[in-house]
């Protein structure tokens, strides 16, 4: 005995592109955090001199590049190359920031920069102000 068989429908149901025939969803096609660490690393690397450009960028750059790259390695998101270099740029962004701080902190601490304000508060006029800064300027530079 056999059961009787059913013609195919002309209105069959197109093939779903979304999943895999598992059941499985496939990765998305954009990975925000990869964009995300690209722009925030490029924007830290041209803004390294200032302490908001350079450290909270840099900063921002590289923790969104990380998770950008763990979504990659787990097959949620594309974009690996792109996470790594917004990670890389926004940790050159960092260090350049860090670098100018240091820097700073260093020269505004120095005997040279106190003897520099102590000049400036007993200038009696602008050519005095001026003449500290050129003092100033020689020490620094010796």
């Amino acid at each position: 005995m056999s059961l009787p068989s059913y013609p195919d429908s002309p209105y069959s149901a197109p093939p779903v592109s979304d999943h895999d025939s598992y059941g499985g969803q496939q990765p998305a096609r954009t990975n925000g955090f990869a964009v995300a660490a690209l722009v925030l690393g490029l924007l830290a690397c041209l803004f390294f001199w200032t302490v908001v450009g350079g450290l909270l960028l840099g900063l921002l750059a590289v923790v969104f590049g990380i998770i950008a790259a763990l979504r990659t390695r787990q097959g949620r998101a594309p974009r690996r190359v792109m996470a790594i270099v917004g990670a890389v740029f926004g940790a050159l962004g960092l260090i350049g920031s860090a670098i100018v701080l240091v820097v700073a902190v260093s020269v505004f601490d120095s005997q040279e920069f106190k003897d520099f304000e102590k000049c400036v508060d007993q200038a009696n006029g602008q050519a005095a102000e001026d003449r500290c800064t050129e003092d100033f300027i020689d020490e620094l530079s010796n």
